[in-house]
């Protein structure tokens, strides 16, 4: 199977798009004291523990991992992984500047929110990307030790949402939680790398075996022939 190579504009504009997707999504969850897991959480959980912006902190967070996806992973999506990590950083500094909201609903919240940023790291996915951080270090202890990557992502998560209990109330955690769920429904339902060109594959595996029964249908002609071109010299003989 093809992976579908994007040009540098592509990439570029994609991940300034997804960006956006997600600094929304947390400029949503921020509004309402919610909770995300992954270095975003773990950004979040700082801005209650030092006075210090998300955006900042996201940035600081993602800084020693990419020494680890450079070298265990690739360039290209540690390039990537930088320009997704610094635009939302930059991101959910400014959106504040555009963006005033005076009234959500917290379950609208956790819902739309979990799906934005779903929607952004699903992109950043399929354009080599990622947001950094719990990301690349469950990719490395799975190819390194054999760790599952979902299961160290979901051990990391519980444990950032146990942690907010310090910070917001319980209620508001359990509305983190479906948001987290809303998130990962996103990305288990579309990111499926062995569906993004089923056609090509279905039409390929056709291609192959129509050029084997052409090729039979040739042998067979060529045999018949042979067979009649002997009788006919057999009998002219």
């Amino acid at each position: 199977m093809q992976k579908t190579k994007h040009s540098v504009i592509e990439d570029v504009f994609a991940l300034i798009s997804a960006g956006l997707f997600v600094a929304f999504g947390v400029y949503l969850f921020q509004s309402q004291d919610l909770m995300v897991g992954g270095a975003a959480g773990l950004a979040l959980l700082g801005t209650y523990a030092f006075d210090m912006d998300f955006g900042l902190l996201f940035f600081l967070i993602n800084l020693p991992f990419y020494t680890l996806a450079w070298t265990q992973i690739s360039k290209r999506f540690t390039i990537n992984t930088f320009i997704s990590v610094t635009t939302v950083s930059v991101l959910t500094e400014q959106i504040p500047a555009f963006v005033d909201i005076s009234h959500v609903n917290p379950f609208f919240a956790a819902v739309f929110g979990g799906i934005l940023i779903g929607v952004g790291m699903l992109m950043m996915f399929r354009h080599s990307s990622s947001l950094g951080g719990v990301g690349i270090m469950a990719f490395y202890l799975q190819q390194r030790f054999n760790i599952r990557a979902g299961t160290f992502q979901l051990t990391v998560d519980s444990c950032i949402l146990l942690s907010a209990l310090f910070f917001i109330s319980w209620p508001l955690v359990l509305i983190s939680i479906l948001a987290a769920f809303c998130l990962n429904m996103v990305i288990s339902l579309n990111h499926r790398p062995e569906r993004y060109f089923p056609v090509l594959g279905e039409d390929s595996s056709d291609k192959a075996k129509t050029e084997s029964k052409k090729a039979d249908a040739k042998r067979v002609d060529n045999n018949e022939r042979s067979s009649i071109d002997s009788e006919l010299r057999a009998q002219n003989g």
